[in-house]
Parts: structure tokens; C-alpha cells; sequence
């Protein structure tokens, strides 16, 4: 029963955009009561219904869809508010729900009335009457039923619901226990000597950081733009430590915070929950489950592929990182490298090198000038304008809202968050606030939210980014324009759904690739004080620093990924010292840098725990083999040649989950996929 049934409940309306300005988290837990209520009845009916009449997709599918889009409508502004501006009051109402949406999803996903009432549609003449995209969102849904157990005896079927329940809960601890164990740490540094070797933009982060507190001096914290300076550019090789070991024992037994947010029990309880839920469903293991919905053919494929990679990378990774540890010695008098050394003198090595730094790069890149720029790329491949709407509730002072308009009507929106900020989860992502769908009423456009953790303005000057910032927010846009610029019409299958995991990261990655081209950057960089173009002195200097220590990078990557698949393949039950075991295993196979003992990287490892990346993080290499093929394609035509822009948005962008990937890429490149783009762009030499 909902406690306020009377009182007015702006998450029960219908709204174009989300009334931000009106949710307040007493309304969460009423609206979503009525709404999963309203849903379970709704749905019996349709059931009902078919039972005494063959159903059509006007009579199942379609209304079924509108219940779907009523409750994400509610939910999706509520889950975002808990990523952005989390606090004590929302924190409740939202973990009052996952349960109760758990339940629901779980009691969806094995009505054996509804799955019957889908093999009726399936079997029945009108199927063939229907589009490619009802079609394949009808087998997808038939697919989905098998994956929840819907064919399983009514025991294990409850113990399906329960393992499902528990599991939302635990990515809900191990994402709020991360985002305490972060802001439970800080340093105070009254004496700005402390600070030698930071650059004069991270000081007044720092100060900035100190003063929203009311207290002198400067505060280091553990969020991106207050630790990565710090250990990029700290002279005080103690202050490097001491914010390192804060930092990788996050969440974890050891620490400055030890066994006060400790994730352990968590990843335990959850892993040994997810080789639970695979065997139920007939799965050898989670893996062998994650990839049912991935292009990617089974577990000796992906483990084949990072082998392949990491056989390619790491020897070339080995000699980046003995390069490193000689100019360690003889031109910093460094016997050996601490891990809290290597990032510091990674960058005092590519300056050396290259006589390049961020720091001298930041002026080009005022936030206000990116954005404008990244709109100029996409305005000028995709022949799309952008304009702001200021009416537009929002959530927070920083948020803007835009609207994107194809000859002058408008085809999709998106919230751009860009800096990072108290109570706002760390990192940077893309998620639908509304999809692209057909409804009595016309079709409902897409909404996309575009959320980052830049370093924020301080006093009148625009944020100015790192060149890596920039890349950061033209990935995330491009998972925005796969979401917004689909021209699919049915929502299983429309944006990113229904899109193979494996594949998803092939839009962003691929969006990239113009923060590294000249005629890209013209459109993107303008000194803050001048509005001059980047100089071509240093446009030379960053391609040439653009593959420093890529094979370190690509080394760290195949690290994780080989990580997670494995122990999503090879353990069961494992305990907090069995996934140490495992990673340092991996490591000893793959890593180059040192490594602290205390190092709890998987308690921080939010993507795998709390992010629909488990058993899956490998897509990032995977996918960026697909994007560095298809950029390859604008490099041989022109990065702005119209015909390549309208082939890659109609063959890639538009199509969302309508087809398999991998016929997808056929369709744009005229053939598979190949390995060597990447590794050229990597400029990962031929093994």
C-alpha cells in the first residue's frame, strides 16, 4: 500500500523530460510501489487476453512495452540522482526499492503466462507480417524468458528471484561502500611547499576543495582531479605514498580506513551468488552465462583473444617499462621504482621526451570550447545542429540540457554533467533517461544523460581539461549518439539495447579518434585567453607522445580483463584471498609495474561488481578492434567525408540491437573485422 496514496507524486506523471525540480525521495518509494502494482495487474490481463485470443504485438507486445517505459521513466531519474547527488535521505529510498524491482523483474521474467502468450505471437502466421526489429525484439524476449528460468521447476525458480534480489543489493553495497570509503579519506596541507612540482590549476583544486570546507590551506582528496596531480606531479615522494596506498586500499581490510567500508564480503557473496544463478539456468559457469547475450562465441575465444593481445603488448610493454626505470636512475637518481613512483616519473620522462605536459595543453581546452567543438565533429558528420534549452528542469546548477535537431526539428536530448562534485560517483558514463520508441501517440525521442567527473571551474575562469578529458567526454558522447540517433522504434532493440555487450564500446571508442587528428582539434582546442587554434609545435608534440607507453596501457587492460574473466570461469566460491590469488597470478603473466602488497585494486573495481561489466570487461578490447577497423575507413576517405559519416550512422548508429554486431560491421566495412588496425593506431609493433 503506498503511504501517500493522496499526495501529489511528480514520479506518477507523465513528463516529457524528468521533473527534477519537483523529486524529492519520499516520493520514491510511493510511486514505485503503484507503479510495479499497476503493472502486475495490467499484465494479467494481457495474459488473460491471449489466452482467449491468438496476441498480436499491438495486443502483447506493444502494451507491455508502455508498462516497461512508465516504470523506467520513473526509476531511470531516481537511479541517476543516486550516481550525482547521492545523500543519506535518497540513499534509502533507492535501496528500499531494489528489492521490490528485483522481485518484479524476476516475476516478469518467469510468468510461464506471458512466456506461453510470446511463443503464441512467435508461432503465429502474423509474425512474418511483422518488422525485422519486432521480429528479433520478439526472439529476444523469448531468449530472456529461458535466461530468467522460466522453464525451471517452481523451487528453483524461487531461488532464482532470491539470488537475483541479493545480487542487485550487493552492487548497490559495493557501489556505496566505494563512494564512502572515497570521501572518507582527505589530507590537509597548510604549507603550499608541500605541494612543490603541482601544477598551479591542481592547486586551486585543492584550495578550492579546502575552502568549500571552511578551513585554510588545501585539501587532497581521493576523487580524479584531486589524486591523479598529486601522483602525476608530487616532488614529496611520502605525499605520493601516502595518497597512493589511501587510494588502492579503498573499500578494503587494509588502509587508512581498514575494514571500515570493506568490500571482501561483498565480492565473496556475489561471485559465489553468480556461479549459483549460472548452474541453475544449465551454465557450466557465469561466463559461460555473460556470454549467452555477447558477440563472442564462448570463454576459449575471449581468453584466446587477451592472450593473443597480451603475446603482442607485454613484451613491448617490458621494454617501456625498463626505458622508464633508466631514466628513473640516471636522470632522477632513483635506484627503483615504488608504484607510486610510476606515474610521476611516466610523466617527467613523456615531458623530457617530447617537451610536452598537460599542463601546457589545459589553456587549449576551456570546457565551454570542447563542447562546442565536439558539437562542430558531430554537426559536421552527421549533418545535426544542437541547441540549448535553459527551460529544461534540472538537478544540479552545473547540469545543462540540450536538444539535437535534424532540419530543424528536433530527433533527441541529453543532460551534460560535467564536473565532479560531493555525493556524485566517480568516473564517467553514459545512461538513457528516455528511449527512442513508437507510442499512441507518436514517437517518443531519446534522452540520453552525459555525466563525467571533470575538475571543476574555479571562480570566474572556465574548466580547463586535460587532452585525456577531452577524449573522456567524446567517448562517453559517442555511447550518447548510438542511444540518440537510432532510428529504431521499438524499445528492446532501440540505442543501445539489445546491442551485444562485446560491441556497445564501438560508437565511443570510435568518437575518440577526432581529439587526435588536426582537423578534428581545430574544431575542439582554443586557447582560453586568445581562442587560438592549438599551435602546430605542439599538435606535433602529442601525436608524437600519443603512443607513450601504449603497450603499458594495453598490458594494464588485458590485466583486468583476463582478471575478471577468469574468475568469472575458473572460481566458484572463492574467498577474498582466492581472487588476491587469481589477480596476482594474472599479473605475474601480464603486469610490468610494480606492485604493493596492500594493493586491493578488485575492491574498487566498480565495473565488474556494481556495473554490467562482469565476465564482460574484456568488450573494451574487443570492441576497440571494431572501432579502430571502422575509423580506419574515415582515414582512408577523409575523417569528415559526408558519404563515410552517413554510412557509418546508417549501418552502425541507427540500427541499435536490430541485427547482430557483427553483420553490422560487415554491412559498414565490407568485410570482418580486422586486428591490425588497432594495433597500428596503438603503434604496437608486429609480433
Amino acid at each position: 500500500m503506498s503511504r501517500h496514496p493522496q499526495a501529489h507524486n511528480p514520479l506518477l506523471e507523465t513528463h516529457t523530460l524528468p521533473p527534477f525540480d519537483a523529486i524529492e525521495p519520499e516520493h520514491v518509494v510511493p510511486a514505485i510501489e503503484t507503479l510495479l502494482a499497476d503493472n502486475r495487474v495490467a499484465i494479467e490481463e494481457l495474459v488473460a487476453h491471449a489466452e482467449h485470443q491468438t496476441p498480436t504485438w499491438e495486443s502483447l507486445a506493444a502494451p507491455l512495452e508502455a508498462l516497461n517505459d512508465r516504470l523506467s521513466q520513473a526509476w531511470s531519474p531516481v537511479s541517476h540522482l543516486n550516481g550525482t547527488m547521492n545523500s543519506p535521505a535518497l540513499r534509502e529510498a533507492y535501496q528500499a526499492c531494489i528489492g521490490k524491482l528485483s522481485e518484479y523483474s524476476t516475476w516478469l521474467g518467469q510468468h510461464a503466462g506471458l512466456f506461453r502468450a510470446f511463443q503464441a505471437l512467435r508461432q503465429s502466421p502474423a509474425f512474418g507480417d511483422l518488422s525485422e526489429a519486432q521480429q528479433r525484439s520478439i526472439d529476444n524476449t523469448l531468449r530472456d524468458f529461458r535466461l530468467a528460468g522460466v522453464d525451471l521447476p517452481e523451487a528453483q525458480k524461487r531461488r532464482y528471484g532470491e539470488i537475483q534480489a541479493r545480487l542487485s543489493e550487493l552492487a548497490n553495497t559495493y557501489s556505496n561502500q566505494l563512494l564512502d570509503a572515497t570521501q572518507a579519506w582527505h589530507k590537509d596541507i597548510v604549507d603550499e611547499d608541500a605541494l612543490a612540482g603541482l601544477p598551479q590549476s591542481a592547486r586551486e583544486t585543492l584550495k578550492a576543495n579546502a575552502e568549500a570546507k571552511g578551513i585554510e590551506g588545501y585539501r587532497i582528496t581521493l576523487d580524479f582531479p584531486s589524486f591523479f596531480p598529486v601522483m602525476t606531479h608530487a616532488q614529496d615522494r611520502s605525499l605520493r605514498e601516502e595518497v597512493y596506498t589511501a587510494f588502492v586500499t579503498r573499500a578494503s581490510d587494509v588502509g587508512p580506513n581498514a575494514s571500515e567500508f570493506d568490500n571482501a564480503p561483498v565480492m565473496e557473496e556475489t561471485l559465489a551468488l553468480r556461479h549459483e544463478l549460472a548452474e541453475l539456468l544449465g551454465f557450466a559457469t557465469y561466463a559461460d552465462y555473460s556470454l549467452t547475450t555477447k558477440m563472442a562465441n564462448g570463454p576459449t575465444q575471449v581468453i584466446g583473444f587477451l592472450e593473443d593481445l597480451a603475446a603482442r603488448a607485454v613484451p613491448q610493454a617490458r621494454e617501456e617499462y625498463a626505458e622508464l626505470e633508466t631514466f628513473a636512475r640516471e636522470s632522477l637518481s632513483m635506484t627503483e621504482l615504488a608504484p607510486w613512483d610510476v606515474g610521476y616519473v611516466s610523466e617527467k620522462l613523456r615531458e623530457t621526451r617530447y617537451a610536452i605536459s598537460d599542463e601546457q595543453l589545459r589553456p587549449y581546452f576551456p570546457a565551454p570550447q570542447v563542447v562546442d567543438g565536439l558539437f562542430k565533429v558531430v554537426e559536421r558528420l552527421y549533418n545535426v545542429r544542437f541547441e540549448e534549452d535553459e527551460k529544461a528542469p534540472r538537478y544540479h546548477q552545473d547540469v545543462r540540457y540540450f536538444t539535437i535537431l535534424e532540419n530543424d526539428e528536433p530527433i533527441a536530448g541529453f543532460y551534460l554533467d560535467l564536473y565532479a562534485r560531493e555525493g556524485k560517483r566517480g568516473g564517467a558514463w553514459m545512461d538513457e533517461c528516455r528511449v527512442r520508441r513508437q507510442t499512441d501517440h507518436g514517437v517518443q525521442l531519446p534522452v540520453a544523460y552525459l555525466t563525467c567527473n571533470f575538475t571543476r571551474p574555479v571562480g570566474d575562469k572556465p574548466a580547463l581539461l586535460t587532452h585525456d578529458e577531452v577524449t573522456t567526454l567524446f567517448h562517453e558522447f559517442g555511447h550518447g549518439l548510438h542511444h540518440m540517433l537510432t532510428r529504431q522504434t521499438v524499445a528492446d532493440i532501440s540505442g543501445i539495447n539489445g546491442v551485444a555487450w562485446d560491441a556497445v564500446e564501438l560508437p565511443s571508442q570510435f568518437m575518440e579518434n577526432f581529439c587526435w587528428e588536426r582537423e578534428g582539434l581545430d574544431l575542439i582546442a582554443g586557447h582560453v585567453d586568445s581562442g587560438e587554434p592549438l599551435p602546430e609545435e605542439l599538435f606535433d608534440k602529442l601525436i608524437a607522445a600519443k603512443n607513450f607507453q601504449s603497450a603499458m596501457g594495453m598490458a594494464r587492460q588485458i590485466e583486468f580483463s583476463l582478471f575478471d574473466f577468469r574468475l568469472h570461469h575458473e572460481l566458484k566460491t572463492p574467498s577474498a584471498a582466492d581472487i588476491q590469488t587469481l589477480l596476482d597470478e594474472v599479473r605475474d603473466q601480464v603486469a610490468v609495474v610494480p606492485r604493493a602488497s596492500f594493493n586491493r585494486f578488485q575492491n574498487s573495481f566498480g565495473h565488474i561488481f556494481a556495473g554490467g561489466y562482469a565476465a564482460g570487461y574484456y568488450s573494451y578490447k574487443w570492441a576497440e578492434v571494431l572501432s579502430a577497423d571502422a575509423w580506419s575507413a574515415f582515414e582512408e576517405a577523409g575523417i569528415f567525408d559526408p558519404e563515410t559519416g552517413r554510412r557509418f550512422r546508417t549501418e552502425i548508429l541507427e540500427q541499435g540491437g536490430s541485427k547482430d554486431a557483427a553483420v553490422l560491421f560487415e554491412a559498414f566495412r565490407g568485410r570482418e573485422p580486422s586486428i591490425e588496425p588497432l594495433l597500428r593506431h596503438c603503434g604496437i609493433r608486429a609480433a
